[in-house]
């Protein structure tokens, strides 16, 4: 398996994988992730972006050529009320069902972490949804800590 930076050519292979991402989340929570017809379509620009650009994390995992997983994260300005100043934000992070208990989600934030570092980055931040048990395992063997529960309501 080759964990490696993405570049614009892989972004038409990580499309399918977001589009798993989005209606696996939307099955979860429809109010808080009720997406547009499509939603890859609107990553495509985005991903773009950050394959292009040192402060960003965009990652993919690759197995005799395919694609199999994939991390996006970027670098974030704090608002001027705090003392740090920007934090990283991992926005989304995709296994294939065929590879997943590999390691492969592991590895990646791993990687993605260290990268941060070596950016001098001083703080990571992450979404879990509330029933993604396995992602909130993954994440805090990894050194992640719950900092915050967010609530939604929904009005009429």
């Amino acid at each position: 398996m080759l964990i490696r930076p993405a570049t614009p050519d892989d972004i038409p292979a990580v499309l399918p994988m977001v589009a798993k991402i989005c209606a696996l989340h939307e099955s979860w929570d429809s109010a808080k992730y009720g997406f547009i017809p499509h939603p890859e379509q609107r990553y495509e620009k985005w991903l773009g972006r950050l394959a292009n650009d040192d402060r960003s994390v965009f990652l993919v995992a690759e197995d005799n050529g395919q694609l199999v997983a994939f991390v996006a994260a970027t670098v974030q300005a704090e608002i001027p009320i705090y003392l740090l100043q920007e934090f990283a934000v991992i926005h989304d992070l995709w296994v294939e069902s065929a590879y997943r208990q590999q390691g492969i989600a592991r590895q990646m934030v791993m990687l993605t972490i260290e990268r941060f570092q070596q950016m001098g980055v001083k703080q990571i931040r992450l979404d879990t949804v509330a029933p993604n048990e396995a992602a909130r395992r993954l994440f805090a063997s990894c050194g992640f800590r719950v900092s915050i529960i967010e609530m939604l309501m929904e009005l009429e």
